[in-house]
């Protein structure tokens, strides 16, 4: 698991909040990003981790403000996606 995870994004320096990496190959498995808990979480929000997303291509994405939190299993093959109605432990992953 790695905190304040850089990347480059068309020509940007961007940050995840935190990249859970898989142990067996080193590959992003769950990018997660934090909002504070007055932040409600938006369309908007869910929108910066998938561009986040274009570049690691991790599984699984969660958002959470602390009150409320989102889990979404990505086919990054075709950019498809399902929201999850819990976040599951790392074992299943």
């Amino acid at each position: 698991m790695a905190n304040e995870v850089s990347l480059e994004l068309n020509g940007l320096r961007r940050r995840c909040d935190t990249v859970v990496w898989n142990h067996t190959d080193a590959k992003p498995l769950i990018i997660i990003e934090y909002k504070a808990p007055t932040v409600k979480l938006s369309r908007r929000v869910f929108d910066q981790i998938v561009r986040y997303n274009m570049v690691l291509k991790a599984p699984y994405l969660i958002v959470s403000n602390g009150l409320t939190h989102y889990c979404c299993r990505v086919d990054c093959q075709t950019g498809e996606y399902s929201f999850l109605t819990a976040i599951p432990t790392y074992s299943n992953l």
